[in-house]
């Protein structure tokens, strides 16, 4: 049996691995980071693409792509920004979907943050 893998968080102060893998199985969360390093705290739209750009870059780093994902988790500040999540969503995924749940949350780690992301995908 293999031991896990932690890739680590390209923000050398984050306290979280960015990419862990165990037995062909990527687990990643990613908030709106863009690529400099900053967060996006504008509206949802822009939010939104910047996860699911910083998933895609996390995912393709360890070896996968936003092709081989399993399951996601969407966590919102607002529930009510499901339809706007989804219409970038539907940029970055198409059939077959993977399964994913949202999750309208209370607030999360960042003051203005509206959308985390969390997503299990196969290796390779």
């Amino acid at each position: 049996m293999t031991d896990p893998v932690f890739l680590p968080d390209p923000d050398a102060d984050s306290i979280s691995s960015d990419v862990a893998s165990f037995n062909g199985i990527l687990v990643s969360t990613q908030i709106p980071t863009r690529a400099d390093g900053s967060l996006e705290l504008g509206d949802i739209t822009a939010q939104s693409e910047c996860t699911l750009q910083a998933l895609k870059v996390a995912l393709e780093r360890a070896g996968s792509s936003l092709e081989r994902v399993l399951h996601l988790t969407i966590y919102l500040t607002d529930i009510n920004e499901r339809a706007a999540f989804n219409a970038v969503y539907q940029r970055f995924f198409a059939k077959p979907w993977p399964v994913r749940a949202a999750v309208g949350v209370a607030a999360l780690a960042v003051p203005g943050m509206r959308v985390e992301v969390t997503a299990m995908a196969a290796q390779g």
